[in-house]
């Protein structure tokens, strides 16, 4: 997959932009602040219709407009798609995909797969298992649209039946209630604990091998999967704890508490690993994503690269770079010293200014 174009009107800081990409290593660089990171953010917005970082639609329009679009122009094996994205401050976004206007943003998955890494990623390990359950659900709703469907109508279960036992302290006769969320909970709950299995199952070979060459042999990674509840027993447990449950208000189980396991050498580095195995350790799991999506889509990736560079070493930053080859990718980045030093190959460079992107030689 290759993003050929991108085109901004009102979106964060930019008026107006028009950039064309290489399919290889694309650099974007300049001062902080200056709008790197939302040329990035435009990209993986056009293709999860999700910003990564968590932003309301009306938070990426320019300060003094009322809506933004975005164009992303892309090919896909012999296929060519343009996403248009229309940005509003108080109505939902309108998506359209080779200028047909879609009804569900789900509709827009499986078309363009994005990785992206940013310094955040480095945290994931040790920041607690929401950031860990984000990359499971993030990354399957780009592979699987079965995923998404289950996802999204868990969470307006889960979200209906917390209303409900927040409303029970003053409305008690609502009780009975609870069972018809209670099968919906566990219905589509007990889809994506399956789904999440079977993909850690595939993910897991991936990284531990390149955890191996990345450590240099030395050291021995091993995910495993830890679902707040086994599917066969998702209704026994929301039966079992009904009454913690309306005391606290919040419903204690389900797949929206469940964690990923991370173990080096039999030692668990989320509490107890060092600063440079929990890295290591996360530069594997965003390596083996792009490696996932391959075989799962039979197609590349694109790949971007958020200033992860500054965050890493000579020697994460020689594997990174040394393992994007036939990758499109983007990268930010303060200045370029790194890949001139390490005499790294780019085939296009980007510098960014104020809003401004001009094209460098």
């Amino acid at each position: 997959m290759i993003v050929q174009a991108l085109e901004l009107e009102n979106f964060r800081n930019y008026e107006e932009l028009k950039l064309d990409f290489h399919e290889g290593i694309n650099i974007f660089y300049g001062d902080n602040a200056q709008g790197k990171t939302n040329i990035l953010e435009a990209v993986y917005l056009c293709s999860t219709n999700k910003s990564h970082r968590s932003s309301r639609d009306r938070e990426m329009i320019r300060f003094d407009a009322d809506e933004a679009h975005i164009k992303m122009f892309l090919s896909r094996r012999d296929s060519m798609y343009r996403i248009d994205m229309h940005l509003k401050k108080n109505r939902a976004k309108g998506i359209a995909i080779n200028g047909l206007p879609i009804r569900r943003a789900s509709e827009l998955f499986g078309i363009a797969n994005v990785v992206f890494f940013s310094p955040e990623d480095l945290q994931i390990i040790k920041e607690g298992p929401a950031g860990r359950r984000k990359f499971l659900d993030l990354e399957l709703c780009q592979l699987d649209k079965i995923y998404v469907y289950n996802l999204v109508n868990y969470n307006k279960a889960l979200n209906q039946r917390n209303l409900l036992l927040k409303e029970l302290s003053v409305r008690p006769e609502y009780r009975d209630t609870l069972d018809i969320w209670d099968a919906q909970l566990v219905k589509f709950g007990s889809h994506l604990i399956a789904i999440r299995k079977k993909f850690m199952e595939e993910l897991m070979p991936i990284v531990e091998e390149i955890h191996g060459r990345l450590s240099g042999g030395k050291e021995t990674l091993v995910l495993t999967y830890e679902p707040n509840v086994r599917a066969e027993e998702f209704a026994g447990a929301l039966e079992k704890n009904r009454e913690r449950d309306i005391r606290q208000k919040a419903t204690q189980s389900g797949p929206h508490r469940d964690d990923i396991r991370f173990c080096v050498n039999g030692i668990d580095i989320r509490t107890y690993g060092s600063q440079g195995q929990q890295r290591t350790a996360a530069l594997s799991l965003k390596l083996a994503e792009i490696e996932l999506v391959k075989k799962a889509t039979k197609d590349t990736p694109v790949l971007l690269l958020d200033d992860v560079l500054s965050e890493l070493d000579a020697g994460r930053q020689n594997y990174l770079l040394g393992s994007i080859e036939g990758i499109q990718t983007m990268i930010t980045c303060t200045g370029l010293d790194d890949f001139v030093t390490h005499r790294f190959h780019i085939d296009k460079i980007f510098r960014v200014k104020s809003g401004t992107v001009v094209k460098e030689n």
